[in-house]
């Protein structure tokens, strides 16, 4: 059986999705060729770049590249920026490679336009070096606009050089979406029927059905599905992935010091296992000071690193081997209750200690605002890789199986779906797999629509290994997007999520064999039951299994499948 990935050709202009995270002695080439910025490798002094606030800027060179300076800073705002004219409803892709005369210093991406400012991107620059920052907006209205850098350290000089600022109509950025899924999500299959004597067999029908598919989709459950038969049958029948709402966490387990509880959890876990659900470990730890055991704040920093060898311990040690991941230290960007009682190096210690309890599961780092909310500055992308690259530093934890959670609650603030994608595309570049973790939207007048564009945004990713809502239904209701009512009919997110599922598992599919007795299928990856019937052989069927698997990028073959009706 050979496999293969072909292009998909579409005649929008095809996205990049490659970033750089490290720091390198030159900038590479402006995507794009800069896109709509003039002059983006400065090659033509400082055409097209003027001084913003009070800076002053200036054209250098370096070891033959070019780039402008800006300096004499008294503001953050002071620095160099380029006037562009920005068009309604079109996304913006931005990236740019950035320098700073010393330190290591985040700088911001701005984009001032008529009635306000968007952030369009940030990066930690460091001297002697150029770092790519990648980010995106879109465009609120039409008008002109100016693109500039800014950083609240003013005593820093910032140094700008290949700029790109591409611009996409809503039409190409859905062909980038639909080109990825064909590369990422699906395989062409190439089948080829034969008779007994292994003739080809011309006109033969074959039917594909999907029986369980490869992209892990799902949502978050809770202990109501135990003794619900309504919830259990709406949630078996879509879903292949879930993460425990509560059921697993420190204060669900340990109420009072030493008496454990895993009832519930256990019981979750053996339902999912009966109906052939993948199970996310949700969580070892928790860092927020409020999610706490109650017993536990009170604890005297000795007992406390008791209690916590202690909980890693038991919970990873009853679960090893049964769950496709941990959260080791949820939400450690934002929150940091077991640091500031055990030390900077707690998280990075837990991953050390999760990994030789349970060795073959991939360990997550968790955390919000990565994609979602572009104004939150402790869970940049930038500051999301820092963490990674601390975590893996700890003395035993280097070659780690370590995976990116992107929790993915979007705000009520503004869709920005270029920023979601750079920012996907910058953390991708640590080559770690990445899963889209509590995805979900604020309740809102556009919820439901802005629920289906991130949902599609972030499987046709190509980086993205799985995908599961924060959507676990109670009595009381759900979280912040419900799915369904208390009769489990679906509200307008659950027909959404339906429609998905529809399109992205197309569970039956069929063709006839040419002269040669060949088929060729573009099948999403999953494993299928493929049949085979024949007008001539009118009482016999032919049935195979087959499982579709995504393409190794070294080989550029077909995966082919030879049936024989004998």
């Amino acid at each position: 059986m050979l496999l293969t990935d072909e292009s998909f050709e579409a005649e929008a202009l095809s996205y990049d999705y490659t970033a750089s995270i490290e720091c390198l002695a030159q900038p590479q080439k402006p995507q794009y060729n800069g896109g709509i910025i003039q002059n983006p490798e400065l090659n033509n002094g400082l055409q097209g770049w003027t001084a913003f606030g009070d800076a002053r800027i200036e054209h250098r060179e370096s070891l033959g590249n070019k780039y402008v300076v800006a300096h004499s800073r008294n503001q953050a705002h002071d620095s160099v920026s380029q006037k562009i004219y920005l068009r309604k409803d079109m996304h913006y892709t931005l990236s740019a490679w950035i320098q700073v005369s010393e330190g290591n210093v985040p700088v911001t991406a701005v984009v001032k336009a008529a009635t306000r400012f968007k952030f369009a991107g940030a990066i930690f620059a460091e001297s002697n070096c150029w770092s790519m920052l990648k980010g995106g907006l879109t465009a609120d209205t039409s008008g002109p606009a100016e693109l500039y850098f800014e950083s609240n350290n003013t005593s820093v000089e910032i140094w700008i050089d290949s700029v790109s600022l591409q611009p996409f109509t809503e039409e190409e950025w859905r062909s980038h979406q639909a080109q990825s899924i064909e590369k990422a999500r699906k395989r062409k299959v190439l089948v080829r029927a034969v008779d007994e004597q292994g003739n080809p067999l011309p006109n033969a029908t074959i039917s594909f059905v999907l029986k369980r598919p490869g992209f892990p989709f799902g949502s978050a459950m809770n202990s109501y599905i135990l003794s619900n038969r309504l919830y259990q049958n709406w949630f078996t029948s879509r879903f292949t992935v879930t993460t425990f709402e509560n059921e697993m966490k420190w204060y669900s387990n340990e109420n009072a010091p030493g008496r454990e509880n895993y009832a519930a959890a256990d019981a979750m876990l053996q339902f999912a296992k009966q109906h052939n659900i993948a199970v996310r470990g949700h969580n070892i730890f928790w860092d927020h000071p409020r999610y706490q055991p109650g017993w536990v704040p009170s604890l005297s920093p000795s007992q406390l690193n008791s209690a916590v060898e202690r909980r890693v311990r038991s919970v990873v040690s009853r679960y090893r081997g049964q769950l496709i991941s941990w959260d080791v230290v949820n939400e450690n960007l934002h929150v940091s209750f077991f640091e500031d009682k055990l030390g900077q190096g707690f998280s990075a210690r837990m991953f050390n200690e999760a990994h030789n309890i349970d060795g073959q599961t991939t360990l997550f780092l968790n955390d919000y605002n990565t994609i979602e909310d572009n104004r939150d500055g402790r869970a940049t992308p930038t500051r999301y890789i820092q963490k990674i690259r601390q975590i893996l530093s700890y003395p035993g934890n280097r070659g780690l199986p370590i995976g990116i959670g992107l929790e993915a609650h979007f705000p009520n603030s503004g869709l920005n779906l270029p920023y979601m994608r750079a920012s996907i595309d910058y953390l991708a570049a640590t080559r770690l797999p990445i899963w889209i973790t509590e995805i979900d939207v604020e309740r809102q007048p556009r919820q439901t629509q802005i629920f289906e564009l991130v949902l599609r945004e972030a499987h046709a990713h190509p980086m993205v290994r799985g995908i599961v809502m924060w959507t676990a239904w109670s009595p009381q209701g759900c979280y912040k997007t419900c799915l369904v009512d208390s009769n489990f009919r679906n509200l307008p997110a659950g027909n959404v999520v339906d429609r998905l599922l529809f399109e992205w598992r197309l569970s039956k599919l069929s063709g006839i064999t040419d002269q040669n007795g060949f088929l060729e299928a573009s099948l999403f990856h999953g494993d299928y039951e493929m049949e085979i019937t024949h007008p001539v052989k009118k009482n016999y069927t032919f049935t195979q299994q087959v499982q579709v698997t995504p393409t190794d990028d070294s080989k550029k073959t077909k995966q082919i499948v030879k049936l024989s009706m004998k």
